[in-house]
């Protein structure tokens, strides 16, 4: 859907000031139909970069390259964009309806497609018994809900969203995850940063990692998820009194049912079941320890892969 080719962003902001780098020389691709997360610590670069996908800011070098299906222009990609902005801004007295009819004038629909769109999607935000009511009576998630809306109403071919998710209550972002899980299934491409590392890794299918304006991953998800598999296993047993002090277990966790874990190495993991084979212990299971996204996040930090 995009390349993001060798981006450097540099800020001057006074004539005697230092330069800041925000990006250094950045490159990533957001494949066609793809659901990416934009991972990065506050001031990693996320926010600068939407900004120069969208057009707002201009890089100090490099370019933004879109596919052809979006348009052969600005004007044309633009209209096939859907974004929302970390802190958009909402006209306090403005009903949420007659904001979602502004923004739908904003990108040509009709009244009827309006009117069409409203009736589609409200009830899927779980927005349409309040759209009547003035925005300045509206809860923060009440609000990130109407912005939402108003993102895809003119049903857009990319999705871009800047901290979609950020200050929610738990029962709010699990149905906005899964209203970008749908857009996601009806092939729309949606991009979306965040610094909930958990979410990303639950719905997404690849991930963008930046460090101090510096790429340090652009991949699948399931492929960082593996690679570090497979070092350390789970043996769960039926007994405690298993005799493996002269093994090469790590830990062992007592579990609901009489059963214990034992975590163990790849080097001893062999001679362990042999061991309880022989004894003629029961062995419930045997399983990898995976590591998480955010652990990996944090290992990635100061690495580049």
């Amino acid at each position: 859907m995009l390349n993001f080719r060798n981006i450097t962003k540099v800020f001057k902001p006074e004539f005697l000031s230092q330069p800041f780098v925000a990006l250094d020389d950045v490159s990533f691709s957001i494949p066609r139909g793809s659901m990416v997360g934009f991972l990065g610590a506050n001031g990693a670069g996320k926010t600068t970069s939407l900004k120069i996908l969208m057009d707002f800011i201009r890089p100090t070098a490099g370019i933004v390259e879109f596919d052809p299906v979006l348009g052969r222009n600005r004007q044309e990609i633009n209209r096939k964009i859907g974004f929302l902005p970390e802190r958009p801004y909402f006209y306090p007295n403005l009903t949420g309806r007659v904001f979602l009819h502004y923004m739908a004038s904003l990108s040509e629909l009709s009244d009827q497609q309006f009117v069409d769109g409203v009736k589609r999607l409200a009830p899927r935000f779980k927005i349409d018994h309040a759209l009547d009511r003035p925005l300045k009576t509206y809860s923060k998630g009440m609000l990130q809900r109407i912005g939402f809306l108003a993102t895809v109403l003119h049903d857009p071919e990319f999705i871009i969203l800047d901290e979609p998710l950020s200050g929610l209550d738990p029962i709010g972002r699990k149905e906005l995850k899964d209203v970008i899980i749908d857009l996601h299934r009806e092939g729309k491409t949606v991009f979306f940063s965040t610094h909930i590392v958990p979410d990303v890794e639950e719905i997404c299918d690849r991930v963008i990692f930046l460090k101090e304006g510096k790429l340090i991953y652009d991949g699948e998800v399931k492929t960082l998820l593996s690679r570090d598999s497979g070092d350390v296993f789970l043996i769960k047993v039926k007994s405690e009194n298993i005799d493996l002090e002269s093994l090469e277990v790590a830990s062992v966790l007592p579990l609901p049912g009489g059963y214990y874990s034992n975590e163990v190495g790849e080097s001893a993991k062999n001679e362990v079941i042999q061991h309880l084979l022989t004894r003629n212990i029961e062995v419930r299971s045997i399983e990898t320890v995976k590591p998480s996204l955010e652990e990996i996040f944090y290992q990635l930090k100061g690495q580049n892969v």
